[in-house]
């Protein structure tokens, strides 16, 4: 196969490249980088290619050892080595701590919210929270099943009105 007929078989393949792409980086520009990565390999070991075997096969097991070296290159970056007596391998993420203040403060901040609703929606809302299910709290509150779902849709909607600075965006 000439360096042509190479260069327009891979071109070819790049669509049905970027997917398995995307699936092994799960981000778009680092699945972009993997896949020219994986044509730039291709390419300088052309010659290692055999005609008549499974190109896009051939491209699939570089990329995914592309990834694989690339993912184990970054796990070492985060290793350190401690040069004591000892000589341990500690691995950066496993010695920092969490700060649980924010989730603390969340917490605080929801069940004011909760205290504030009117008991009209709390009752059902707190239930349903609590794991009871629809018709077992209009059992339990003697109203019908559609007001208990109409409530718990109301108390959803002033709570998050209420702690909109935790919205996600």
């Amino acid at each position: 196969m000439t360096a042509l007929e190479f260069s327009y078989s891979i071109d070819k393949l790049s669509p049905s490249l970027k997917p398995f792409a995307l699936r092994l980086t799960k981000d778009v520009e680092d699945a972009n980088d993997l896949l020219q990565e994986t044509i730039l390999k291709a390419f300088t070991n052309r010659d290692k290619f055999t005609d008549g075997t499974n190109l896009k096969a051939w491209m699939y097991t570089i990329m995914k050892n592309t990834f694989i070296t690339n993912y184990q290159r970054m796990v070492r970056r985060n290793t350190f080595i401690d040069t004591t007596d000892n000589l341990h391998y500690i691995n950066s993420t496993d010695n920092s701590i969490e700060n649980g203040a924010y989730g603390e403060f969340a917490m605080r901040d929801i069940n004011k919210a909760i205290h504030k609703l009117d008991d009209t929606y709390k009752i059902p809302f707190l239930m349903h929270f609590r794991g009871f299910k629809y018709y077992e709290i209009a059992d339990k509150l003697n109203i019908p099943i559609g007001t208990v779902k109409n409530r718990i849709h109301i108390a959803r909607k002033e709570l998050k009105a209420m702690l909109k600075n935790y919205a996600t965006k």
